[in-house]
Formats: C-alpha cells, structure tokens, sequence
C-alpha cells in the first residue's frame, strides 16, 4: 500500500484527500497534521479534474472501479505520486520529517509538463534483459488505444547506448544507434518532473524489442545477439600532437544490441621485487592505468574468450642464495651494471568474459588516453577508439533555456576538455537554489546525482568545499534569505535572486553578540565545520542537535534572545545539545571561554549581522567556494589572499566552475584533464572560463566531486568515480 505518512509530509492536501476517497486511510491522522494546507479552488479543479480522468479510465461498472482501488493504491508508482504534487505546490523532499520542516526551509519544484492524466503507469526500476537498473519511464495512451513507452534520456543513453545528436529544438531528439548520421531517427522529448523523456515506442519496436510494465517496474527484453569477433588495431598518430599510441577495437555483431562503458578505478601495478635484497625497488614514475570495461547485451563466441583470457603470471625470480650475498660484501662494487629492460606495457584487452548473457570487456587504458565508443551499421559494429581527446562535442537544446554543450579549448598548447550547461533563467522559468545531502540537517554527503534526484532539481553541479571525516560544510550557504552555513576567509561567493540577477565576489559574514549593556563580542563563524577559537553560532539550520568539534567547549543555550543555559562541552564527539527551535547556540572555543563569565543565565543578548560586501545581503541564495577567477571580464584570481594553500594553487585537478556572460546566461562548467595530460591549474582555469566568455567567474570544488548534473545522468564521468559530496546548485523548471 501507498504509505500516507510520506503524503502528508509533502504538504500537499489535494493529493492526500484524493488518496483517502480512494480507500479508507489506516494510518493515524496525527501524522504530519501540521503540514496540512487548505485545499484552494485551483486545488480542488485539480483534484476532481484528476479524478474524472481515473474515472473514465476506469471500468464503468462500480464493482468493478471498487476492485480497481485497492490494485490502484498499491501498484502508483512514487514517479507518479511526485508528478501529481508537481501540478501543485509541494516540498520536494518526501523524506523529510515534520521536525525537519520546521527547523530546514524546504525547495518546492515544479514540472513544465504537459496534463498528467494521461499518464497510465510509471516507475522508476528498469528490468533490461534480466538484470534490475535504477532508471525513470511512464506510458501513456497514444493513438488508436496503442499505449506509447517515454524512457528518461538519461537512462536511454547510458544503459542503451545511444548517442544523442545535436539539436536546437528541446521537443525533438536526434540520435544515432547503429544507424545513420547523415539521417538519424529522431525521437519526440516531453518535459515532467525532473526529467526529460523519450518516445522509444517506434524505436523499440523497429529493434524488436518486447516492453511490458509491471509495477514499478518497466521490463525490457532485445533480441539476443552474438559477439562473432573483436580486433585491435593501432591507429597511426601525429607525434607532434602527442607522442601517445593510440588504438582502435572493433566488435563485430550479428545485429545491434545495449551496450554500456563505465570508468574504473586505477590498476595498481605489482612492484616487482629486485634479485638484490639491498637494492630498494624504484617507484614508477609513469601514472598507473585505468581500468575501463564495455559491457555488450551479447554472447561472445568462446574462440574469443579463449584468445583473450589472461595468462598466469609467471613465476618470481629466484632470491639470491647466501653464497651471492657473501661474495658481494667481499667483492668490490663494479661500476658497470645491466640496466633492467623497461617492463613490457601491458595488453589493452585485458580480459573477455560472458556473465549472464553479457560479454564483458576489461580495458586497461595508459593515463592520458580514454575510449571513445561508437556504433556503425552494415556491418553492426562497436568501435572503440583509444585516444587522448575522447570527448564527443554536442550542442544539445535540452529544455527552453537549458543548453547542453561540450567541446575542446584551446590554452596555448593545450586542449581541454569542457562539458557545461547555459541556463537562461530569463527566457523561461528556470530557477538555481542551493541543495544539500541531508535531509535532516548540514552534516552528511552523498553522490550529487542522488541529491539532485531527491530535491528534483532538473540540473546541477557540485558547489562548494567541505571537510570529508566528519562531512561537515566549508563555506556559504543561504537559501531563502536565511543562512545555513557562514562564509569562511573572505572567500569567493556567488548570490542570486528569482529574476536571474547574479553577484560575483569575496564574501564575509560580520555577526555580533550584543548584551543588554550594549557589550559586543564577535561571532566567527555560522554553522560552520570550520573550527578556530572564538565564538560560533549554531542554528536549527545545523539540524535538530550539536555535538562539540573540539574539547572543552563552553555551550551558551539561546532561547527567545535570552541565555537560558551554560553547559559544560566535555570532549570532542561527546555530547549533543538540543539546538531550542526558537533560538540557537554559541560555543566558546580555547580563549573565547573566557567571555562565559559576561554572559550568565538570564542574560539578554541581541545578534547583528551584515555581510561584506554589502551587496551580497540582497540576494537570497548565496553558495561559497573560491577562490574568485573573473569580475567585469577581467581576471583577479588571487588564491593565497582566500587562504588556499601552495599546494591547492600548483595543483593540476580537474575543475568545477560557474559564470555569467555579457548576455545574462548562467553557465556551470565541468572541466577535464587536458589531452594527454593533467587538468587545468587554478591560473588555467582562469583563463578557459575567461576564454569562453565569462564576465564574472567562480572556481567550485574540484578534483573527484566534480559532478555536472543532467535529468538523471552525470554528463561529465561515469557515476562510479564520482565522490560525495556536502552540496551543491540544483537548477530546477518552472510551468509555464
């Protein structure tokens, strides 16, 4: 059954009203009762207009419609429970608790969609010839009573395959799957919710497929297909460009089929032991591979196992005996020794195997070069290119004011690849707000693809740093005027409103403790996980408690601007301080402990803030970071004065940014290692975002959590080697 509670929570009493005539609710009403909102007149519209669409739907007869709403209530899927609180104005977090509302302001989200009634079933599970994937659909009634399957792009193209072509128009997609360039099948998009999908009705039923929806469930199954052969070849390549051997794999099959490609970890490589005991092996200089595996909905023929199942290593040298070693230390030192052969490299197809019907590939890919995977028709064929520049450049219209775009830049010598999203907020509803992993409050991390899902923003990017042992925030964070996290060190910010006016510069928050004989004490630090002596302030936006970041803390309770506690912090971890709902906290850290003595129980005291500059109080939503690369076009990257250390600045890490351009688009940038090499240093980074036309510019957290967000897929690298992360810009889709 559907549960009621999650209802309730969601604020949004048409639904559950609808829900509760449905069937007879057998939860308690006292769940969530203070979230209910009174039903307006448009809410009402909705609800009935919702149900006389179930009601034609419906068998007529009235015992039957009453045998319908019991299969009703347990098969809706939670796509569909969140596209009816779309229509209407929801929180976006279903697992938030109402204690959580209170404290944590919530996002609402909205749907730029065509009517939802004409939705008959959707989940988000897929079954693709067996196996059970993560991934959104629906169906709906088309034509002729044919019901037409929408999977969401995302899912299309990382679990199929498919390469999405590029395309000025959002309502139409181009792709290309073991077929034409020159005249690809294009695909109808609808908007909903957070996602875009896909009509694959024709598309599937031209390859064979078979669909069925069960549930939550949509199960796939293709025809099967056979692997008949896998060459490698090495492509020639220019030596001026790159002195990198590039190489191509071919897989022949019978007929086209799924495939994936996913990015693995680094492969360790075995140090092998020198014959000297007193020789220390040398560290390789050279950077270790990467292990890459393409995976085909296939079976391969066993002559092609055989030829590429690894052989076992051979055995190690034999140690010298005790003789050798006594003749060395009686034998003087020849100053002419062997030099050791360079290590042979190792095989590019490391390995093929068929698991559950699937022919796996395991790559191991040299540092500096990627696959670049593609399908031919006529012979149908997957070609796996190995290569310093795999990066395919698209420009894809994927929403009215929402722009897909990758491609290479030009730094001097150097290419870089760059995946970005442009955003006109101005042209058509779209809205940026900050999101975080919690629900419950600012502590935790979490995959942005995950947190992008919960809050059901449509994009987004990683934002701002924070410290991974104990996962807490490392900078600003305000949402709807009201701060959750406080700057930190003058770093560089970005504050926006609702009508698409951005702000770009360094950030301070000056927050004052003023007593009832106008005594002021300073406040360093907001909900903050940086931890420095003095005084902090801790809100419900911290989340329901606070448990000491440091030994021997003093804990001043606030309550209605009067001092109601002092508490003894005892040692780190230790105990957790209810955080009052109508105040908050001040710790007293190291020499602040002092100031305990001016503060006693019953003490009122007052808070003044202001932010520096001033400019940035006027924006509601503000996201922290650093340092600062551009303002009016000009660079003024100045690393040591954020306090960024040596090592941060010479770092050669792959880069997340976020500018404006002269035109007012917003765009937020993900950008990768150069063609064979490293990715940019922060002064390159400087330099790209200027370079691709930024006004104002913002560097965001980097290396791993570099994460760039699009309906359900990670545009920039495979899920698998992205880290988590403590938050980030969701970019959410207005109706119209």
């Amino acid at each position: 059954m559907v549960k009621m509670p999650n209802c309730w929570q969601l604020g949004n009493s048409a639904v559950c009203n609808f829900l509760s005539n449905l069937t007879p609710s057998p939860f308690p009403t006292s769940v969530g009762e203070q979230d209910l909102k009174p039903l307006s007149a448009s809410g009402r519209g909705l609800e009935r207009g919702f149900k006389n669409k179930l009601h034609i739907a419906w068998n007529s007869d009235r015992s039957a419609r009453r045998r319908h709403r019991r299969f009703f209530l347990s098969s809706v899927s939670p796509i569909l429970l969140t596209a009816v609180c779309l229509t209407t104005t929801c929180a976006t977090n279903a697992q938030e608790s109402p204690k959580t509302i209170k404290s944590i302001p919530r996002l609402t989200s909205h749907s730029a969609a065509s009517p939802l009634t004409t939705v008959a079933s959707s989940g988000n599970q897929i079954s693709l010839n067996g196996r059970i994937l993560s991934g959104t659909w629906l169906q709906q009634p088309g034509k002729s009573g044919q019901i037409t399957t929408h999977l969401s792009d995302g899912v299309f193209r990382q679990l199929i395959g498919v390469n999405f072509l590029n395309s000025s128009n959002w309502a139409k997609q181009p792709i290309q799957w073991f077929s034409s360039v020159i005249k690809p099948v294009v695909l109808a998009t609808r908007l909903l919710g957070a996602y875009r999908y896909l009509d694959i009705t024709n598309f599937a039923q031209t390859s064979g497929w078979q669909i069925q929806s069960n549930g939550n469930t949509l199960v796939i199954a293709t025809p099967k297909a056979q692997v008949t052969n896998i060459i490698q070849s090495q492509q020639p390549s220019d030596a001026s460009v790159t002195p990198l051997q590039q190489a191509r794999i071919l897989v022949n099959l019978d007929r086209p089929t799924p495939w994936q490609v996913i990015e693995g970890l680094a492969i360790a490589k075995p140090q092998t032991p020198s014959s000297d005991p007193d020789t220390l092996t040398p560290k390789s200089t050279v950077p270790p591979n990467r292990e890459w595996t393409v995976t085909l909905d296939g079976i391969a023929d066993p002559v092609l196992i055989e030829r590429y199942t690894p052989q076992p290593p051979a055995a190690p040298p034999t140690p010298p005996t005790l003789l050798q070693n006594l003749l060395k230390q009686l034998s003087p030192v020849t100053p002419t020794q062997p030099i050791p052969a360079a290590p042979a490299p190792e095989p590019l197809i490391q390995q093929v195997q068929v698991v559950k019907n699937q022919t796996i590939i395991s790559l191991s890919v040299p540092f500096g070069l990627s696959p670049q995977v593609s399908t031919v028709p006529n012979p149908n064929r997957l070609i796996i290119d190995i290569r310093p520049d795999p990066l395919e450049e698209r420009d894809i219209t994927w929403a009215p004011g929402l722009r897909w775009r990758q491609h290479y830049v030009n730094l001097g010598t150097n290419r870089f690849p760059v995946v970005w999203l442009e955003v006109n907020p101005r042209k058509f509803g779209l809205t940026l707000k900050p999101i975080w992993a919690s629900p419950d409050g600012l502590a935790g991390t979490a995959p942005l693809i995950q947190t992008a899902q919960r809050y059901l923003a449509v994009a987004g990017i990683n934002g701002g740093y924070f410290n991974r042992n104990n996962r807490l925030p490392l900078g600003a964070i305000r949402r709807d005027s009201q701060w959750l996290s406080g700057p930190i060190l003058n770093r560089g910010a970005i504050a926006w409103n609702d009508s698409g006016q951005f702000y770009f510069g360094r950030l301070t928050l000056e927050e004052t403790l003023i007593t009832a004989n106008n005594q002021r004490l300073p406040i360093l630090f907001l909900n903050s996980g940086y931890i420095q002596s003095g005084i902090a302030r801790y809100t419900p936006g911290w989340g329901s408690t606070y448990t000491p970041l440091t030994d021997n803390e003093i804990i001043l309770v606030v309550e209605k601007d009067q001092i109601t506690e002092q508490l003894p912090g005892g040692k780190v971890g230790g105990i957790a301080v209810p955080i009052p709902q109508n105040g908050y906290l001040l710790t007293l850290r190291a020499n602040a402990a002092s100031a305990a003595s001016q503060l006693p129980i019953g003490s009122a005291v007052r808070i003044s803030s202001a932010t520096a500059p001033a400019d940035f109080s006027r924006y509601p939503y503000i996201i922290g970071a650093g340092p600062l690369l551009v303002q009016n076009r000009q660079i003024v990257l100045d690393a040591k004065a954020e306090k960024f250390s040596n090592a941060f600045i010479a770092e050669k890490a792959i880069r997340s940014g976020i500018c404006t351009t002269a035109t007012g688009t917003l765009m937020i940038t993900a950008i990768h290692n150069r063609a064979g090499g490293y990715g940019p240093t922060l002064a390159e980074h400087a330099q790209l975002m200027q370079l691709m036309g930024c006004v104002d510019a913002l560097n965001l957290d980097g290396g791993s959590s570099t994460s760039l967000y699009l309906g359900g897929q990670l545009l920039n690298r495979s899920p698998s080697t992205a880290a988590r992360v403590h938050n980030g810009i969701g970019i959410f889709l207005q109706p119209r």
